[in-house]
């Protein structure tokens, strides 16, 4: 069952990006793409007028439906991998968490979560929840405040969403005006150890790409001339900065800082979430997808995978991140990621002839499987 991305806003189960037939066919299993409501209509929090979470309602509704009705598509109840990419993996987290959700499916695939982002509480939620009222001349305090708000027409709606997206902006971050809500505050540690508890007994498959934020700042403008007293601040003083410049000679600005965001965002929250998978005891396959065509802005960037995993490469044919690239070595990288994460859904393990050498998890070693140019395992930094 595939969850998309699109920061809890945008995206859709069945768009054709996300065509699950290669997956089927090579695999003899069954793909369920989910819709799931975004925006404020699945995600605004603000006990007193929105006190549910519609969007993980219908993940779980989801679930169960796929639990109930999937037999008849010729799939097996038992055996349900929930599959998710950005924000769609960052929900994956969210269901291990919640003892409604876990005991519908039986193991986990999480590309890109930004579990980096760390806990967002009831507090912060119900902040930002103000703000979007305010921006529609609602009173939040107000008695009629729900039926207003039900009042309200899509685009006035999605207005509002640009407003409060806008309004809590900050320099070199990617944080979405919406997140699921977890029900109180905790250290990353904690939410991650919340999920590795949730996860008990079922493998995960988790990585990330190796560099995700390029995706958002290569393109804008205001990265590509940072005034050094802003980039030495994003990363807390020069003995950091000196880190990074030392990891990519030459690399510009705006490179240093896409590479802060993917680390502080998915790559070592990745990393982490699998060591305290293995710390209880459980299974986790880590990966890191860091192909990318030669010379490109973008590099390695969120979502590169995404056209590899589901192998819909004229879904992607416009992609800027994918131009220049070879065509038979993306073919070739795509039917060996096909084909791990095939097998991780009939059996729980990706490991397959050719990728033998590809161990669980574990906190010593920290092995990852690298996916491109070249694929094989190497350690990951910590």
């Amino acid at each position: 069952m595939w969850l998309h991305g699109g920061a809890w806003i945008s995206g859709a189960g069945s768009l054709d990006w996300y065509d699950g037939a290669n997956l089927a066919r090579d695999g003899d299993i069954v793909v369920v793409g989910v819709n799931y409501r975004l925006g404020a209509l699945g995600w605004l929090h603000r006990p007193g007028i929105v006190d549910a979470e519609p969007g993980t309602s219908d993940m779980i509704a989801a679930l169960n439906w796929v639990r109930d009705h999937i037999a008849a598509f010729g799939g097996d109840p038992r055996c349900l991998t929930v599959m998710g990419q950005s924000a769609g993996a960052t929900s994956i987290g969210r269901l291990l968490t919640l003892p409604e959700a876990r005991p519908l499916f039986h193991r986990a695939i999480m590309q890109s979560g930004g579990f980096g982002r760390g806990a967002y509480t009831s507090v912060m939620a119900t902040e930002r929840a103000d703000q979007f009222l305010h921006a529609l001349a609602i009173d939040p305090q107000s008695s009629d405040a729900l039926a207003r708000l039900r009042g309200v027409d899509v685009p006035r709606l999605l207005d509002a969403q640009s407003h409060l997206a806008r309004s809590n902006a900050s320099f070199a971050q990617t944080n979405p005006p919406f997140m699921p809500v977890l029900p109180r505050a905790m250290t990353q540690a904690e939410m991650l150890g919340a999920i590795a508890d949730g996860a008990d007994g079922k493998p995960v498959l988790i990585g990330a790409t190796a560099d995700e934020v390029h995706a958002f700042f290569a393109a804008d403008p205001a990265m590509q001339d940072v005034p050094a007293d802003k980039l030495v601040a994003r990363f807390g003083g020069e003995a950091a900065l000196a880190r990074y410049r030392a990891r990519r000679p030459g690399g510009s600005a705006m490179d240093l800082l896409a590479d802060l965001g993917s680390d502080e965002t998915f790559v070592l929250p990745a990393t982490r979430l699998a060591e305290a998978i293995a710390r209880r005891g459980g299974t986790a396959y880590a990966y890191l997808f860091d192909w990318a065509p030669p010379g490109s802005r973008f590099r390695s960037c969120h979502c590169i995978d995404l056209p590899f995993v589901f192998g819909a490469f004229a879904a992607w044919a416009d992609a800027p991140m994918l131009a220049g690239g070879d065509q038979a070595q993306m073919a070739d990288l795509s039917a060996a990621m096909r084909r791990a994460w095939i097998a991780f859904a009939r059996a729980g393990d990706p490991r397959l002839e050719y990728l033998s050498d590809w161990p669980p998890f574990n906190t010593t070693e920290r092995p990852t499987m690298r996916f491109g140019a070249r694929v094989g395992v190497a350690g990951t930094w910590h």
